[in-house]
């Protein structure tokens, strides 16, 4: 079992977040010891883990509880999760070409920077 901090930390999430994500019933397995202290196991950790990555792709938090719950209802809802999943994973895939397009301009920034540094330095 792991302490808040420990999956904070695993996960590289603050603990504010895992404590927010855990208060709006994100972790359905999540436990806690006779002082409710949260306690988390493989299986807390990786519903963590999902939502860390759901929320990175900026699904709201009630449509995260949406695909929690099909999830715990299991097979039957094996369609409709499929279908939130592409529906991520085209989100995903539009913020990693965007990603791309910044970099391409940084390293053209970087690389005109750098025939400046270079010039300058022949005329010395």
């Amino acid at each position: 079992m792991y302490t808040v901090k420990e999956v904070a930390q695993r996960l590289e999430m603050n603990e504010h977040t895992v404590r927010y994500y855990t208060d709006q019933g994100l972790v359905p397995s999540l436990k806690r010891d006779n002082h409710n202290i949260r306690l988390f196991d493989e299986a807390s950790v990786r519903w963590l883990l999902c939502v860390k990555h759901l929320r990175h792709c900026g699904m709201p938090i009630e449509e995260i509880k949406t695909y929690i719950n099909l999830c715990q209802k299991g097979d039957s809802t094996v369609r409709e999760r499929y279908d939130i999943m592409r529906k991520q994973q085209t989100v995903a895939l539009a913020q990693l070409e965007e990603a791309q397009h910044r970099v391409a301009y940084i390293e053209e920034k970087a690389s005109n920077y750098l025939q400046m540094i270079n010039g300058r330095e022949k005329t010395r």
